[in-house]
């Protein structure tokens, strides 16, 4: 996916929740590790809702935000989510999977600051903000929540 406007950030992080959902309930069945599993099965359901929140802020967002161009985002590697499920998530352990989905999170809000910096309307801030807001507050309940399946 060539990524030209805030519109298509948008698509493609709704693209990637959704992608990452499936790649982890695929593995999640796969897993011989049971503690890993459940995580698995968990993480699939949570990025199915961020996928949901995502396409909540795409149909909702103003229109000159979605239509402003995005210059600077090439020099960003971004995560494919038009290829097939990797399988790294079926051999994991428990912690190998927290470690490995905190770290796709971790890309994405570093892009959202970074591009936060360098829009050029109010608009277009106002959503990266509200956007970076939303996948850190998902990131620290997430943190709490597999620390508590940690715990059991």
């Amino acid at each position: 996916m060539e990524i030209k406007t805030f519109a298509d950030l948008i698509d493609w992080t709704r693209q990637l929740h959704g992608h990452l959902a499936r790649c982890l309930q695929q593995s999640a069945s796969r897993n011989p590790d049971e503690r890993a599993s459940l995580l698995l099965e968990y993480l699939s359901r949570h990025e199915a809702i961020l996928e949901k929140g995502v396409a909540e802020y795409e149909r909702q967002a103003d229109s000159r935000a979605l239509e402003t161009r995005l210059y600077d985002y090439g020099v960003h590697k971004p995560i494919k989510t038009d290829q097939s499920c990797d399988t790294r998530y079926d051999s994991l352990d428990f912690d190998g999977v927290a470690r490995e989905i905190f770290q796709v999170h971790k890309q994405v809000c570093e892009l959202y600051d970074n591009l936060i910096t360098k829009a050029e309307i109010r608009e277009a801030k106002t959503l990266l903000e509200d956007l970076l807001a939303m996948h850190e507050h998902e990131a620290m309940r997430l943190s709490g929540q597999i620390g508590r399946i940690n715990d059991l």
